[in-house]
C-alpha cells in the first residue's frame, strides 16, 4: 500500500463557465490523481466533495490538499484534516 500527499491546484477550473466550475474542480482532483498515481480507477471520499461545493457551483477553492493512497490498482483519496 502506498500513501501520498498532494497539493492539488484547481485554477484551471476557473477556465469553466462560471456555474460549472465545482463540477470541473472534481474532474482536475480524479485527472491529477489518475496522472501521478498512475491508475485509471479513482475513488474520492465525500469529505473532498463537500470540501469543493461548499461555497457553491461558482466559487471552488484555488487549491485542496488530499491524502492519497493506492490499494490493489485503485486510488482511494480523502481530505486532509488541518
Amino acid at each position: 500500500m502506498e500513501e501520498r500527499i498532494y497539493t492539488i491546484p484547481l485554477k484551471n477550473a476557473k477556465k469553466a463557465p462560471r456555474w460549472k466550475r465545482s463540477k470541473r474542480a472534481i474532474k482536475e482532483v480524479r485527472d491529477y490523481l489518475s496522472r501521478h498515481m498512475k491508475s485509471e480507477e479513482v475513488y474520492l471520499d465525500p469529505s473532498i466533495n463537500e470540501k469543493i461545493w461548499e461555497r457553491g457551483a461558482q466559487k471552488p477553492p484555488s487549491k485542496i490538499r488530499v491524502k492519497a493512497r493506492m490499494e490493489d490498482g485503485v486510488v482511494k483519496a480523502e481530505l486532509m484534516k488541518e
